[in-house]
């Protein structure tokens, strides 16, 4: 799949060698231009809808972070490129896609690249359809625990689950329970059954997404009509429930 994508970084040569490496190593990437600061970046993404977003980390006047706060609403996947290995936990929290340190390893470089054709390409089958799960119709119990016992719940009847501290909200298609487990917990008993976690506050069962939106980290739309955030980190696992 062909890809559209911006370069922004301050300094001349950097920018040139990673222009030459997606050339040469990089079928199918075009580049629509490059940038050198927060606001020539914020001119090219109002005229350009890029694929992906390289980006360095510290510019002059401002940095990633703040153009990335500029832009809300992105429908493009970023790949931090820095010297700095330290960035990486803001570069999380900040949605970002891949993470490159310089000097560039083409091997690296390659992979972000693919990494994001698959979003790409999964997003482009999906978008505007009712998705249909690899694991439609599986069948399942679980229990959760109460103070007097446990109670048994069908697999099939939890929508989401979200975490509440040290807690988890369980949705179900009638109601919902507080239970005190994490959502770690949750995750791991109910990976067999088709269950995704697709935010550090979201656990999903697949079978109940019916809509995938595009976004930052894009959002899925549930049977129920509950819209859920998809973190960048997770897009792809999610999209890889789906044919």
């Amino acid at each position: 799949m062909s890809l559209k994508a911006i370069i922004t970084d301050d300094e001349v040569n950097s920018r040139k060698i990673l222009r030459n490496y997606l050339n040469k190593y990089c079928k199918g990437v075009e580049i629509l231009g490059e940038a050198s600061s927060v606001k020539e970046t914020l001119e090219l993404l109002a005229d350009e809808e890029p694929d992906i977003l390289f980006l360095d980390v510290e510019m002059p006047y401002g940095n990633a972070f703040d153009l990335l706060e500029q832009v809300p609403d992105r429908k493009f996947e970023t790949v931090f490129v820095t010297a700095y290995d330290h960035y990486a936990i803001e570069a999380l929290n900040a949605q970002a896609t891949y993470y490159l340190l310089k000097p560039i390893a083409i091997d690296d470089l390659i992979k972000a690249v693919e990494h994001v054709q698959f979003i790409k390409e999964k997003e482009q089958v999906l978008q505007d359809t009712v998705l249909v799960s690899k694991m439609s119709g599986v069948e399942g119990k679980i229990t959760i625990p109460q103070q007097d016992g446990f109670e048994v719940l069908d697999v099939s009847d939890i929508v989401y689950c979200q975490a509440d501290d040290n807690y988890t909200k369980i949705f179900l298609k009638q109601g919902q329970k507080l239970v005190s487990k994490t959502l770690k917990f949750f995750e791991d008993s109910l990976a067999q059954f088709g269950f995704a976690r697709i935010h550090k506050s979201y656990l999903v069962n697949v079978n109940m997404v019916v809509k995938y939106k595009k976004g930052k980290g894009g959002s899925v739309i549930l049977s129920t009509g509950k819209e859920l955030m998809v973190s960048s980190s997770k897009k792809k696992m999610l999209l890889d429930f789906f044919k």
